[in-house]
């Protein structure tokens, strides 16, 4: 077991979880809308048009994703008070994104309704008579294909100094590969980086796709795979632990911040000067693997907050995230209950 956990027993956890009601989290970033079409095969028809099949959707269901999957897992993990900063279009998918958060009980005053963009969306079809990942059909993406305006830039920045004195971490999700196109522009990512040495009791966090070496003085989350570089590895790539070790210490030095370096079932690396490898909760039977560093996120963060240090915080995360990858088909959340099972067994597997 990791030296630095190993007194963690369910009181340390009971202690941390039972003050995530007094943290208040604001979450700026890239909101999508996840959409899933349930499809029925017994219905399909031809077209008459075409002759080509015509899928019957048989229900619709929907969820935030992106910095909303964050928002979900934060919801349900008991957050006292979620914002959420972004902007969405002025279309159905906006609406059904912004009816989904305030049904978590979102403050929505920041998250800004702009009709000059849409509402970034991942269409899911999925064959609903096959159990888990085997029915998903190909995805399709709704994406803004400009650059984000100026004047919503303004607003998004005018959000950040109005929140920010009244949380205690800020959770950044640059979800938007295209440079500019999204909530995190360069203007946004270079205010971040100056404000964070404002707010020294605030938890800042950061996930970036693309550009998480721009997020200085905030504490990020790379997987292996970001920390290095790579954009593009094949499906049984990994990075050696030797090569996490020294590229998660070069990084922190380099962001003067600390980082979190995921690798699967490996754990997380975190950076010194309490470094360590926080082993993953090892879990049997089928997983789905979506949204689990969003799920690894929110447990980390509240963790922080609530007064962990990194390697408890990460090991909060990683049974957030072991509960959540259980749940197919879907971007799962977990309860507070929920963890200290999952804490039994991952003290098992590394006692």
């Amino acid at each position: 077991m990791v030296d630095a956990l190993r007194l963690f027993d369910d009181s340390r956890l009971e202690a941390l979880t039972s003050r995530f009601r007094n943290v208040r989290v604001a979450v700026l970033g890239d909101y999508f809308l996840d959409k899933y079409l349930e499809v029925e095969p017994a219905l399909a028809e031809p077209s008459l048009e075409t002759g080509r099949t015509a899928h019957q959707v048989a229900a619709i269901r929907h969820s935030p994703g992106a910095a909303g999957t964050v928002v979900n897992n934060l919801a349900a993990l008991g957050a006292g008070r979620l914002v959420t900063v972004g902007f969405t279009g002025d279309d159905g998918e906006g609406w059904e994104l912004r009816k989904d958060l305030a049904a978590l009980g979102c403050d929505l005053a920041h998250l800004h309704v702009e009709p000059e963009r849409v509402t970034p969306t991942y269409l899911k079809p999925r064959d609903r008579t096959r159990s888990g990942l085997e029915g998903e059909h190909d995805r399709y993406d709704i994406k803004n294909t400009q650059a984000t305006p100026r004047r919503v830039e303004q607003a998004l920045l005018a959000s950040l100094d109005a929140v920010l004195p009244s949380v205690d971490a800020l959770v950044v999700m640059d979800q938007v590969r295209e440079p500019g196109r999204g909530a995190l522009t360069d203007a946004l990512i270079a205010a971040l980086s100056e404000r964070a040495p404002r707010f020294p009791q605030t938890v800042f966090w950061a996930d970036s796709r693309g550009r998480i070496r721009r997020y200085r003085n905030l504490t990020v989350k790379v997987n292996q795979f970001e920390l290095v570089g790579e954009s593009d590895p094949a499906p049984d790539a990994r990075v050696p632990d030797h090569v996490i070790h020294a590229e998660t210490e070069r990084l922190a030095e380099f962001l003067k911040a600390p980082v979190f370096a995921t690798a699967g079932e490996r754990g997380v690396r975190v950076s010194g000067p309490d470094s360590a490898t926080v082993p993953s909760v090892r879990v049997a039977g089928p997983v789905d693997p979506t949204g689990a560093g969003d799920s690894f996120t929110a447990g980390a963060v509240l963790a922080l907050a609530a007064g962990a240090t990194r390697p408890e915080a990460a090991l909060v995360g990683n049974l957030v995230a072991s509960v959540t990858v259980r749940q197919l088909a879907t971007t799962g959340t977990a309860q507070p209950s929920e963890l200290f099972s999952v804490l039994a067994l991952w003290k098992e597997q590394n006692s």
